[in-house]
């Protein structure tokens, strides 16, 4: 639930509480007056009775009260009041002011005000010259209450919701336009993602937001800042590495290589000077030729991984075709590997060229090493529209998981990440049914 929402919902919940309250307060009150209007109904009855002429006779029952004499006295009563006159031994009468006109109210209403009326009914005594002639008991009528209290409550009530409404509208408007800025600053973190660059927040009225976003505008400065110093030694990095490979390739070319021609020469010198009688020395010879043999395959081997091939003279593609088929004659026996190469590959910047092919390298060996592929497919492709992304993808049959692979601690995937990122690319791993597809685009997702 937004903040604003949260407002209005506790300003409601506020505003319902104080109108219960009113309610409690309403029923107290209705109480309190009824019961004083009913002191009041008495007092007036009592004194009015007490003032009548003729009032002086004999026996303390001789007191007639004739039709005409009661009707001032029902006009003496409040309305919502009931009212019991007795007088000597003469027949108690009620009386009641009139209430028509309050309403009827619930069930729960009224029997909130006869369980809080308690006590007994209010009594005056009648006395005329001293004596004692009757009383008069007076109390609310329930039904009465009831009603006056009810139309008090629909006034109240009415007036709270009203009030309720409107404050709980204009807190939202108010909140909503306050926390405008909030989604203005999400929106500038979700820009921070890796090699973006976030716009500026403006400045703000609120003083807290404006705080949050100065301390934003100098995070992301110091976030590009960053950016751009971990590409820059990424870059390096990657350009160190291609080097150190060039390097090593060449000393194991002009020292390991000279040396195993030079072993090779002398081992062909001792078989063919060996004597006659010397087979041993002729088979050791031969024994020693068949390892330096496979010496120099396996530097061969090394040499095609660590040196990379002129690619500004050949092109990528005829790169990786040599590539492949270094690869499929080093095999013999073992998968088929396949190369696709589709779209116009000019126009390609050397680093792009290189990481690429280095790319393609450590793809087919991984795919070698990982899994027993019987075929093999390397596709590169260039698209003709819009930037114009370089895919390459690896596809075999290898079978394997993808995730387990992602989660490995090899160093193979992560060198091919790096390579990316310089270039503003990216690297997925899927299966495709039988095996596990990696596709590597620059610069934009396959």
């Amino acid at each position: 639930m937004s903040l604003p929402a949260h407002l209005a919902l506790r300003l409601l919940i506020v505003t319902l509480l104080c109108l219960s309250g009113a309610v409690v307060w309403t029923v107290r009150e209705t109480r309190t007056g009824l019961r004083e209007e009913a002191a009041v109904s008495a007092d007036r009855i009592a004194a009015q009775l007490s003032r009548q002429p003729g009032l002086g006779s004999v026996g303390p029952v001789a007191l007639p009260l004739s039709e005409p004499q009661a009707e001032p006295t029902v006009l003496m009563i409040l309305p919502g009041i009931c009212t019991e006159i007795r007088l000597g031994a003469e027949t108690p009468r009620r009386l009641c002011g009139d209430w028509d006109g309050l309403g009827t109210a619930p069930a729960w209403i009224t029997g909130a005000l006869a369980a809080g009326a308690g006590g007994e009914p209010v009594i005056r005594e009648i006395v005329y010259r001293g004596r004692r002639l009757g009383s008069v008991a007076a109390w609310p009528d329930p039904a009465a209450a009831a009603g006056r209290a009810w139309r008090q409550m629909h006034f109240a009530s009415g007036l709270a919701l009203s009030l309720a409404g409107t404050t709980a509208l204009l807190g939202w408007l108010s909140a909503a336009r306050l926390v405008a800025p909030a989604s203005r600053i999400v929106h500038g973190l979700d820009g921070c993602d890796a090699g973006r660059s976030p716009p500026p927040l403006p400045r703000f009225r609120a003083v807290e937001f404006d705080r949050i976003a100065t301390a934003f505008n100098a995070l992301a400065e110091r976030l590009t800042r960053a950016e751009s110093e971990r590409m820059a030694l990424m870059r390096r990095l990657v350009q160190v590495q291609e080097e150190e490979r060039q390097s090593l390739a060449r000393d194991l070319h002009d020292a390991f290589g000279q040396c195993l021609a030079a072993a090779g020469a002398l081992a062909a010198a001792i078989e063919a000077g060996a004597p006659e009688d010397r087979d041993d020395l002729r088979a050791d010879a031969a024994g020693i030729e068949t390892v330096i043999g496979a010496m120099r395959e396996s530097l061969r081997g090394a040499l095609t991984q660590l040196a990379l091939p002129d690619l500004s003279g050949t092109g990528l593609g005829e790169g990786l075709r040599g590539l492949v088929s270094d690869l499929q004659g080093r095999l013999r026996t073992g998968p088929s590997l396949h190369l696709d190469v589709t779209g116009d590959l000019t126009g390609l910047s050397a680093q792009a060229a290189a990481s690429l092919y280095r790319i393609a390298q450590e793809l087919l060996t991984n795919a070698l090493r990982h899994g027993q592929p019987s075929r093999i497919f390397l596709r590169l492709r260039r698209s003709d529209a819009g930037e114009r992304p370089v895919m390459l993808i690896v596809d075999d049959d290898g079978g394997g998981e993808a995730a387990s692979i992602v989660g490995g601690a090899g160093r193979g995937l992560p060198g091919i990440r790096a390579r990316l990122a310089v270039l503003g690319g990216d690297l997925s791993l899927t299966g495709n049914g039988n095996g596990i597809r990696a596709c590597a685009t620059v610069p934009i997702r396959c």
